[in-house]
């Protein structure tokens, strides 16, 4: 059977919304959080950890003492959301103005100024590889990622077309303990916890 373009799109958008009206069904009722990608419904099952909260929090508090008081580094919800793209994310910290938080619903992505995210000791690949190609997929400007794991991370910009969709065309890698800028602010990444080792 072969399916015209705008059908395809349509069972597409049908789909998503499938998945979409699941994922908010399991709001505080399944342990985990619940995201959809380009692949589907990602889920990661463990419950964030003390770095990882404390590295959300410091970020978001070091960024909120340099920006603009327009401007906030939200946690939390709503989610981030581009139907027609089918994805739906929840950043860990989202540097968006405060008027784009009023109102219902989802938050376009595009109203971001930047997307940041701690890497989840559980699901690595989920920021590292199926987030660096949403965000700029639906038109995140910055994404920066803070790697506990391993003490480093990277800041994602400047989205150009590729074969393969959009993708970001700089990217600029960091060692905790250095400063690194996220859009137009620079923060200091010193005293940024790390994961410990398994068992100890």
């Amino acid at each position: 059977m072969t399916i015209a373009p705008d059908e395809a799109r349509h069972g597409a958008s049908h789909l998503y919304r499938v998945m979409r009206d699941f994922v908010h069904s399991t709001d505080d009722t399944l342990p985990g959080k619940f995201e959809i990608t380009k692949e589907g419904i990602v889920l990661d099952m463990m419950s964030p950890s003390k770095p990882h909260e404390l590295t959300v929090l410091r970020v978001r508090q070091r960024l909120e003492k340099v920006m603009p008081e327009e401007l906030v580094a939200h946690t939390g919800e709503p989610d981030v959301e581009d139907e027609p793209e089918g994805v739906m994310r929840r950043p860990d910290v989202m540097v968006i103005s405060e008027a784009e938080m009023e109102g219902d619903g989802s938050f376009d992505p595009r109203s971001l100024v930047a997307a940041v995210e701690i890497v989840s000791r559980s699901n690595p690949d989920n920021d590292w590889v199926s987030k660096l190609r949403d965000y700029p997929l639906i038109g995140v400007p910055v994404y920066a990622i803070f790697d506990p794991r391993t003490g480093t991370g990277a800041v994602l910009t400047d989205i150009h077309p590729t074969p393969d969709g959009p993708r970001y065309a700089t990217r600029k890698d960091f060692v905790y303990g250095e400063d690194v800028t996220i859009g137009d602010w620079t923060i200091s990444t010193d005293d940024l916890p790390r994961y410990q080792p398994i068992g100890r």
